[in-house]
C-alpha cells in the first residue's frame, strides 16, 4: 500500500473518532471536523489506490 492509502485510511480512522466524539459531546464544530477529515481521507485513500494500481501495471 502506497503512503497516501495509509495517511488515507489513518486519517478516515481520526476522522470517524473525531465525528464520535462530537456527537457525543453535542459539539458540532468538532463533528463537521470528523466528517471533513472523513471525506479527505477517503480522497487521499483513492490517490494511493490509483497509484498502486499504475504501479502495478508498469512492472
Amino acid at each position: 500500500m502506497s503512503k497516501e492509502g495509509v495517511e488515507g485510511a489513518t486519517q478516515k480512522g481520526v476522522g470517524a473518532v473525531k465525528e464520535g466524539l462530537g456527537k457525543a459531546l453535542h459539539n458540532d464544530k468538532l463533528q463537521a471536523e470528523g466528517i471533513a477529515d472523513k471525506v479527505a481521507g477517503t480522497a487521499k485513500e483513492a490517490v494511493g489506490k490509483a497509484k498502486d494500481a499504475v504501479h502495478k501495471a508498469t512492472r
